[in-house]
């Protein structure tokens, strides 16, 4: 018997796509239209994974310079430990909208404190729980508390969830307290008022209106809740409206390769020390969080990114750079420590070496106005120095910045073997790097074309990547908190009885 092998791929292929066009219109459409089982596949080949979170001060945010938070920590270890880049969006407008732009492929994960609840489950994966919470009633203790018994202060409060019957309970838009609540409200036997807050309102505003006396009761899950009792001392957080439940992160319904990679990691881990130092840093250290909370310089607060901030805009515009890319920078060089002192000798907020100083008139590095302002007269000279090489002025700032930490004869030796071996000597990454990263093979550091010798080029890597990142979390943060700074005066809370 012959077989007609064209005939045979041909059908074949005919059933297989009739199959995809079936299975396509059946089950949750999401599948086909925002993902496949490819999405690791794809995260790999674009080399960087992107995540949707919060902005609050305990998920992601920026603290005196330092980005900082739990879901920022875990996302950098699982990224770190598959060789991948990593990039954070966090959004404003509630967690309906992270669900939505997940499906829409606006992000491959969100990492952020999610409830695992069945009702969820029908729009996303859910990957491996982190951790248990519970939701508890936050309310306010009478003003004189203080003077109390704690007898008559617990009599004044909620402490039994039947007590709700006829209260009214801010929470935020779309989340799991509602429906929590309003199953709440029908085991009582009860009504329970439930007031959906505008969404641009997070947990964490409804806390605070709560605190100042603007709303009686919100709901919170009990870890965060208890970081805002010890901010605010005149917050009660006793009373649980639910059982335990678990938090985890959520990935679209088709990302199975991708939730299995997740999970892998999570369950493993978990077991690890640094997990229970990192969840210890963010929900346990409660004097840490209400430091953070009063700081002038957490970047979901008062907005500043330095005491320098001011001064940092001011030459920035001198050098036309974004004012956050400096600051950036700034923090690389010292932490924003004017006292700083490296062992060979680099002083000051930039960390200008003596003979640098001396070149562009900084008498005193320990003052923060001259060793900024000898800083950016080096920067001015190095953009002359690469102006003609590098046309772009974007592009150029890498070289610039490479050249601030390590010299710019280490970069023309780079630029001449990218040349050499033919790679773009006007690109930064992936490119001239990667033969700055060869100047410490002899083969390269050798080489004719090579004038200025050994060099150990990862930390300058190294530094060029962590300024260009840590810029981007700038950008992004500050302009969150502008937002919210600019719609506080805006917001009403929205009633809608339950």
């Amino acid at each position: 018997m012959k077989f007609n092998l064209k005939l045979l791929v041909r059908n074949f292929s005919f059933v297989l796509i009739l199959g995809m066009m079936v299975s396509g219109c059946d089950g949750d459409s999401s599948e086909s239209e925002y993902g496949s089982d490819n999405d690791w596949e794809q995260i790999k080949k674009r080399g960087r994974i992107v995540a949707i979170t919060g902005y609050n001060a305990y998920s992601y945010f920026i603290y005196r310079g330092q980005t900082m938070g739990f879901e920022y920590e875990l996302l950098k270890r699982f990224a770190d430990d598959h060789e991948l880049d990593y990039e954070l969006k966090a959004i404003r407008g509630g967690l309906e909208s992270m669900f939505v732009k997940l499906n829409e492929g606006e992000g491959d994960v969100i990492t952020f404190n999610l409830t695992i609840t069945n009702s969820r489950k029908k729009d996303v994966q859910f990957t491996q729980h982190f951790d248990f919470t519970k939701q508890v009633l936050v309310q306010k203790r009478p003003d004189n508390w203080r003077k109390m018994r704690m007898d008559d202060i617990t009599a004044s409060l909620l402490r039994n969830p039947i007590l709700m019957d006829g209260k009214t309970v801010h929470v935020r838009k779309n989340s799991a307290y509602v429906t929590r609540l309003q199953n709440l409200s029908d085991e009582i036997g009860g009504i329970i008022n439930i007031v959906e807050a505008d969404s641009n309102l997070s947990t964490e505003n409804l806390i605070e209106m709560v605190a100042n006396g603007e709303i009686e009761f919100t709901v919170a899950d009990e870890n965060i809740a208890n970081l805002y009792q010890d901010y605010y001392q005149d917050l009660d957080v006793e009373t649980s409206v639910s059982l335990p439940q678990k938090t985890g992160w959520a990935v679209r319904k088709s990302s199975h390769l991708f939730l299995e990679k997740l999970n892998l990691w999570i369950k493993e881990f978990r077991k690890s020390t640094d997990y229970y130092i990192i969840y210890n840093k963010y929900f346990k250290n409660r004097n840490s969080f209400s430091k953070r909370k009063k700081s002038d310089y957490l970047v979901t607060a008062g907005g500043n990114i330095s005491p320098y901030d001011d001064l940092i805009k001011e030459l920035a515009i001198t050098i036309g750079w974004d004012w956050r890319l400096l600051a950036s920078q700034v923090y690389q060089e010292s932490m924003f420590d004017p006292d700083a002192q490296s062992w060979v000798g680099a002083k000051g907020l930039m960390q200008l070496m003596p003979a640098t100083a001396e070149i562009y008139g900084v008498v005193n590095p320990a003052d923060p106005i001259q060793n900024l302002k000898g800083g950016v007269k080096y920067i001015q000279f190095l953009d002359r120095y690469w102006e003609d090489e590098i046309a772009d002025a974007e592009e150029r700032i890498k070289f610039i910045l490479a050249s601030f930490n390590i010299g710019p004869g280490h970069i023309v030796d780079a630029r001449n073997l990218a040349i050499k071996y033919e790679s773009n000597p006007n690109l930064w990454f992936g490119n001239v790097e990667n033969y700055l990263l060869k100047k410490s093979n002899e083969k390269y550091y050798d080489d004719e074309v090579v004038k200025h010798g050994f060099a150990r080029g990862r930390e300058t890597v190294k530094y060029v990547r962590e300024v260009m990142e840590r810029f981007e979390h700038y950008k992004q943060l500050t302009e969150l908190a502008r937002q919210v700074k600019s719609n506080e005066a805006k917001i009403d809370i929205k009633s809608s009885k339950k």
